[in-house]
C-alpha cells in the first residue's frame, strides 16, 4: 500500500488485525498474516495522494479496497475505532461498515462470509 509514511500505517494494521511486522526497512514496511494466506506490504511514498470514496472522476481513484470477514461486528467496529479508522460519511449496505485507514485507503468491515453482494447492490 502506497501511503505517506510505510512505519505508521503498518502500526495502524497490526493493531487493527493483532499481526506482527515482520521486515522493517526506512520506506518499506512487510507485515504476513500469521494463519497463512496474504500479507500486506507498505511504501512511503512523498507523492502520496489519498484516495477520493467513492470514486468520482475528478479525484485520485482508490488503489485498493479491502474486505475483512469479522466474528463480531459491533466488536470489530469499537476496536476499529480505537486503532484510529474513520467511519466513511457514506454507508451503503446493510451490515457491512466502510472505514478509511490512517491514509484514507477503504476497508470494510463485515460478518457474513456468504454475503451476497449483488443483493445488496440491486436495491
Amino acid at each position: 500500500m502506497d501511503c505517506p509514511d510505510a512505519a505508521s500505517l503498518a502500526e495502524f494494521y497490526s493493531k487493527l488485525l493483532g499481526w506482527t511486522i515482520t521486515v522493517r526497512q526506512p520506506d518499506w514496511v512487510l507485515m504476513r498474516n500469521p494463519d497463512g494466506g496474504t500479507g500486506f506490504s507498505f511504501q512511503s511514498e512523498p507523492g502520496y495522494t489519498p484516495p477520493r470514496w467513492p470514486e468520482d472522476s475528478i479525484g485520485q481513484q482508490k488503489m485498493l479496497h479491502v474486505d475483512f470477514v469479522v466474528e463480531n461486528l459491533q466488536q470489530a467496529v469499537a476496536h476499529a475505532l480505537t486503532c484510529g479508522a474513520v467511519p466513511a460519511p457514506q454507508q451503503f449496505l446493510e451490515g457491512v461498515v466502510v472505514f478509511f485507514d490512517p491514509a484514507g485507503h477503504p476497508f470494510c468491515f463485515f460478518c457474513d462470509p456468504e454475503y451476497l453482494w449483488n443483493e445488496d447492490m440491486e436495491k
